[in-house]
């Protein structure tokens, strides 16, 4: 019976939500090359170093690297129980004089630890790209609306007015925190290298006759062809799976900043204050024809909840690695490394698609704050009118008198804030120019200039040496 790939379950992350590059990245066909890619270097490099390894049979290996029979694979691990073996052995089809020296001295981990690294190397670095071109545009955003005023919120209620320019900085400030953090965690990735079955590097020890220096220079050979300056100076069958748990935890925390970021735009949009990129044909409801719901903000916190879920696992894998290695870690780790980097991703496809199209309704902005801003004001109100002559004591009172007579036409009559009218009928506040108090810009304190600041003096320094780039990734719902 013919089957399609909707008979069967496929993840949501690869089919509709991270890039056809990160799921290339952590696709079998990169991995399993890059298993073979290993096991060259690894003769190459015991060849270099003087062991009866030819060089046609370096050759043979190098020309299949990435012809990889995935049926005899499977052939060979149904028959095995052993997925390692099985592709040694499907190598070994293929390459029947290098057949002999495949996997020479090596333990399972030789590949699969060392061609993660390779891969949240990788991973990491696309990581990188996409953040910086996000923290860019949302950069754009703050310096464009700068001085654009709107209504603080502070435990979600009226507060001082703040501007849309310095709300972008907060989230980029986040955000380079999260940039640090992988780049730090980049900068401390390591190769495993040929440690052998439990760390001690008995195998080659043996191959080499007893000669440690060999031995050693066989490590660092092959961290080298690998890309890494140097590896981890001892482990275990596997490198600590703390190194798993960091890079998560950078990851999570860059869900943390975007879910924060989201959030925020999704009420914003409540508000009608903003909103996020919308297409022209693009349905917001399937029953509610009308609305323009913030989907790709939200689609950004879920996607970042699971990334962040996914922080604790790998905690506990790294908690619950017996003495040199326990086989717990494996179907763990194949289902969590490849879906934290993948959730990753697909958040910063939706933040650089957000962060580019985001709209500001300034007229709307306006009308909240001015709705808010005369009790907002009374403060300012109240010092004019004692520097007029009047007394603080009885100002006071009046100022509260009619401020709680305009929030009961507001709350309990739904009708427009009149407490300034209200002033402006009272002989007490006659020398007080309530316009000018009232001005929205006088509120917004140092918000424009903050962010002229912080952009000049922390982001464009920051992200100047990386080269400008569009990240020109589809949306594919």
């Amino acid at each position: 019976m013919a089957t399609s790939p909707q008979d069967r379950f496929q993840s949501p992350l690869e089919t509709r939500y991270a890039s056809a590059e990160m799921s290339r990245l952590w696709g079998d066909q990169n991995r399993y090359s890059t298993w073979r890619k290993l096991w060259v270097i690894l003769a190459r490099s015991q060849r270099e170093l003087g062991l009866t390894i030819s060089a046609e049979q370096v050759g043979e290996l190098e020309r299949h690297t990435g012809q990889i029979d995935f049926a005899a694979a499977a052939a060979h691990e149904r028959r095995l129980r052993h997925d390692v073996m099985a592709h040694v052995h499907a190598y070994g089809d293929q390459c029947p004089l290098a057949r002999p020296v495949i996997h020479l001295g090596a333990t399972s981990c030789y590949v699969t630890d060392n061609t993660d690294l390779l891969l949240m190397r990788e991973g990491l670095q696309l990581v990188v790209d996409r953040l910086v071109a996000a923290t860019r545009s949302l950069g754009k955003f703050a310096q464009r609306h700068r001085a654009t005023a709107c209504l603080g919120l502070t435990h979600l209620q009226p507060a001082q007015p703040v501007t849309f320019g310095k709300r972008a900085c907060l989230w980029i400030q986040d955000l380079l925190g999260d940039l640090d953090t992988i780049e730090f965690r980049l900068s401390r990735l390591k190769a495993r290298g040929t440690k052998g079955t439990t760390g001690t590097q008995a195998s080659f020890l043996q191959l080499f006759d007893g000669d440690h220096a060999r031995v050693r220079q066989l490590d660092q050979l092959v961290s080298r062809a690998m890309g890494f300056d140097e590896s981890y100076p001892v482990t275990g069958q596997t490198y600590s799976r703390r190194v798993d748990a960091e890079i998560v935890d950078a990851l999570a925390g860059l869900a943390q900043s975007s879910q924060k970021l989201a959030t925020d735009i999704r009420l914003l949009c409540s508000r009608k204050e903003i909103d996020e990129p919308f297409e022209s044909e693009q349905i917001g409801s399937s029953a509610m024809a009308y609305k323009r719901n913030p989907m790709r903000s939200e689609r950004i916190c879920g996607l970042a909840r699971f990334l962040i879920s996914l922080q604790s696992n790998t905690a506990q894998t790294a908690a619950t690695q017996w003495l040199e290695r326990t086989l717990d870690d494996s179907a763990n780790r194949r289902l969590v490394l490849p879906q934290a980097f993948l959730a990753a991703d697909a958040i910063l496809i939706l933040l650089n698609n957000v962060a580019g199209g985001l709209e500001v309704y300034d007229q709307v902005a306006l009308a909240n704050l001015r709705a808010e801003l005369p009790f907002l004001a009374t403060e300012s109100i109240l010092m004019a009118a004692v520097q007029a002559g009047g007394d603080r004591q009885t100002l006071h009172e009046q100022i509260r008198v009619h401020s709680q007579a305009a929030a009961a036409q507001v709350k309990q009559l739904g009708r427009p804030n009149d407490l300034l009218d209200r002033l402006r009928k009272d002989p007490a506040f006659s020398q007080v120019d309530l316009d000018r108090l009232t001005d929205p810009a006088a509120f917004v304190g140092r918000a424009p200039q903050q962010v002229g600041e912080f952009l000049a003096e922390v982001v464009e320094p920051r992200l100047a040496g990386y080269p400008v780039t569009s990240i020109s990734e589809e949306l594919r719902v």
